[in-house]
């Protein structure tokens, strides 16, 4: 039988299985557990709001999008929400998944961490934020029930402190490549854990570029 919890029950496609044997393979367990409530807060958001999502895309964005963190999906140059995007394009491709479910997946990952865009997009890619926004955040917490959130993570342990610890792997994940940040808020990751870091300004480049006025 497939897993069930919180009402949620877990894809258990070939595809599915796979992508969860990748994760498990590639992403520490604060990772690993952060992408599996991801998946049931999305979900549930999904179920809350009343959306015709597609679970199996969900999941697969969820599993994958923090997978640009990982030593071995990571480009030196390029965000780490698109090469944990680029990872799932790869994946689906190889699995035969249709272009136009990989996009959706893909523009999730990408723009996971852009508020305010990805909540007027089609639900994989509004549902893989959502879920990333309440387990990171916060956002909407209250909008989920004690015995929901009881559940989850139950079966995928957040850790007492994992606040401290995901702002860790956001920060090991992108210290090599700051100028990844500008214009996204893992500026402020950044600015909070390198002391060298120093940002990008919007206006300076403007004020400083080539035109003459």
């Amino acid at each position: 039988m497939t897993e069930l919890i919180a009402g949620i029950r877990l894809p258990d496609s070939a595809i599915a299985r796979a992508a969860t044997q990748l994760v498990r393979d590639t992403e520490d367990d604060v990772l690993y557990n952060h992408s599996r409530r991801v998946f049931f807060w999305g979900a549930l958001t999904g179920e809350r709001k009343s959306l015709r999502y597609d679970s199996e895309l969900l999941y697969l964005g969820a599993m994958f999008h923090d997978m640009g963190l990982t030593e071995r999906y990571s480009t030196p140059d390029l965000r780490f929400e698109v090469d944990g995007a680029n990872a799932a394009h790869d994946f689906m491709t190889s699995h035969g998944v249709a272009e136009q479910d990989i996009e959706d997946v893909w523009l999730a990952i990408a723009l996971h961490t852009t508020p305010g865009i990805p909540e007027h997009l089609r639900p994989t890619i509004a549902l893989v934020t959502a879920g990333v926004e309440m387990d990171v955040l916060g956002i909407d917490y209250h909008q989920f029930s004690h015995e929901h959130r009881d559940a989850v993570c139950s079966c995928h342990p957040r850790e007492p402190d994992f606040k401290e610890n995901i702002i860790d792997h956001f920060a090991a994940g992108i210290m090599r490549k700051p100028q990844t940040t500008f214009g996204n808020v893992k500026a402020d990751v950044l600015a909070l854990k390198d002391p060298n870091f120093t940002r990008t300004n919007f206006c300076s480049i403007i004020l400083g570029s080539a035109w003459p006025g």
